[in-house]
């Protein structure tokens, strides 16, 4: 009688695969007993493993008894092709998870200036969770008015950005931060400096010059630099930094940015108790934008820090 050469059924199994593995298990581990451990299933269910396997190939794979345990030369050629396709179906699995799970490629964020001193730093601390979690990724960082920043991201050219809330555009996701102080300042060299600066008219602060950004503010913020006599204007809070510290002008900074100078007694606040305003900071990303995993990650991480 001719022997059928098809041993297999056509498609493979899980019950298939799993007669493989507790094989290969048990060849590795030398015999039933020790492969019990390492199973996890008691010594009956192996044998009977191992006796369904040997029934579906029709060959013997290894002798048992009390001479002992030893695999036959058909089982040690079996033990080498499930070996193969054990791996292989490891391999496959091991690459289809990469493709959902590496993160590898560029991460492009713009930041307005001067934030990396805000005492909150969930941008710096969900940046480092990225970096831990996917150390292959590139981050390249672009300090940009919140204008070309918005610009950026609905071009493409950005994944993430940080802007202070000054209107809300269609094609992007805004997501609150954090709210950041501001305070008015002149510095050591200035006339105002060792005057009793509790208490100040507005009439008596517009004899002085001051500095004011150029770039777009909410109304409400205008209005509070709408009393100073504006005789300079920066693009970023460090030019507006900059002039303060001449000694020639008043300017609104950053409490948190303020703070190196003020611990130094290089620069003191006005009347901070009135002469103040609050910017709303917003992370921003596209509606449109094709899927991401490094800012689904990176977006995941902010998430969680608060």
């Amino acid at each position: 009688m001719k022997q059928n050469k098809n041993l297999l059924p056509r498609q493979l199994g899980d019950s298939h695969i799993r007669l493989l593995r507790v094989f290969k298990v048990v060849i590795e581990s030398g015999g039933f007993a020790a492969a019990e451990v390492e199973l996890n299933i008691s010594r009956p269910a192996i044998s009977l493993a191992i006796s369904e396997l040997e029934s579906l190939l029709q060959m013997r794979l290894c002798h048992r008894g009390r001479s002992g345990f030893s695999i036959t030369e058909q089982g040690q050629h079996v033990y080498q092709s499930a070996l193969q396709l054990l791996n292989g179906l490891e391999t496959f699995r091991s690459q289809i998870n990469a493709i959902n799970t590496d993160l590898v490629g560029d991460f492009n964020i713009g930041i307005t200036d001067n934030l990396v001193t805000i005492p909150q730093m969930r941008i710096t601390r969900a940046l480092s969770a990225l970096k831990h979690r996917a150390p292959d990724v590139i981050i390249n960082i672009r300090m940009m008015p919140p204008n070309d920043i918005e610009t950026a991201i609905l071009d493409d050219q950005l994944h993430f950005g940080v802007v202070p809330n000054l209107r809300s555009l269609p094609g992007l996701e805004y997501q609150a931060l954090y709210k950041e102080k501001s305070q008015l300042y002149c510095s050591e060299m200035h006339p105002l400096f060792n005057q009793d600066l509790d208490q100040i008219s507005d009439q008596a602060l517009s004899q002085y010059d001051a500095v004011v950004p150029n770039y777009p503010q909410p109304a409400d913020i205008k209005q509070q630099q709408k009393i100073l006599k504006a005789t300079a204007t920066s693009t970023d809070r460090e030019g507006i930094a900059f002039l303060i510290l001449t000694g020639r002008f008043l300017g609104f900074l950053p409490t948190h940015f303020a703070d190196r100078w003020l611990a130094q007694d290089a620069i003191r606040s006005i009347e901070p108790h009135r002469r103040y305003f609050d910017t709303q900071f917003m992370a921003i990303t596209s509606k449109g934008a094709r899927s991401n995993l490094i800012l689904e990650a990176y977006l995941e991480e902010l998430n969680k820090i608060k």
